[in-house]
């Protein structure tokens, strides 16, 4: 029976997608580099820190990586705090109220920044449901790396076995799937370049999930 039910952030819980994406290419053209959509795609999952250290290495940037990532955090929040139409992906917060309600541990396990992740949080009210919050930049490996995962598993009350992840992108779920996680792939509109077939189980909609079904879904 699931007793933890770990959530990515960027893709699952909220489209943050198109602001990373103005921010990142805001820079790029600032920095005077050509980055490809296939390269672009293949960042999803990783932190800041890791795709500026890819960048820096590809294109043989100047910059110390720090300083990237300050630089590209600054578009971000600024572009964040102006896009009055960002909201919650379709049926996450229902799945979330639900499994919180009916006593499943809900924790956070994103890429993002802890900056991020506490204006996603504080803007759409999810402190609440969630008991603890992992963020990627504390960890020296990106996803498909699987130490963001196996130590939110750590924090559960329950053994691994009783815990599933909700991922969107290609990294995650080798990531979840590297830790020994049931995986569930949620194939959204902007996950059209990922692979998720690798998922234990794969849903197009969250009105697909509910505390029932997630409770028994090994």
């Amino acid at each position: 029976m699931i007793k933890t039910v770990i959530f990515d952030m960027d893709g699952v819980i909220v489209d943050t997608e198109p602001v990373h994406h103005f921010a990142y290419y805001q820079h790029f053209k600032h920095l005077n580099i050509e980055v490809t959509h296939e390269m672009y795609a293949s960042f999803t999952g990783n932190s800041t820190k890791n795709v500026y250290q890819k960048l820096k290495d590809t294109f043989d940037l100047e910059h110390e990586v720090e300083h990237l990532v300050q630089t590209k955090r600054s578009l971000f929040n600024d572009a964040f705090d102006v896009k009055e139409d960002l909201d919650l992906l379709p049926g996450v917060r229902e799945l979330i109220v639900d499994l919180h309600d009916n006593g499943i541990q809900l924790i956070l396990a994103s890429s993002a920044s802890k900056v991020t992740i506490e204006r996603v949080f504080n803007r759409f009210g999810l402190h609440q449901y969630f008991t603890h919050i992992v963020s990627g930049e504390d960890f020296p490996k990106s996803k498909p790396h699987p130490a963001i995962f196996e130590h939110a598993a750590s924090l559960s009350v329950a053994p691994k076995e009783a815990c599933i992840v909700i991922e969107d992108s290609t990294n995650g779920i080798k990531a979840a799937k590297g830790a020994g996680i049931f995986c569930v792939g949620y194939q959204s509109e902007n996950s059209k370049l990922q692979e998720l077939e690798e998922a234990d189980k794969i849903i197009a909609h969250f009105n697909e999930l509910d505390y029932q079904k997630v409770r028994d879904i090994k």
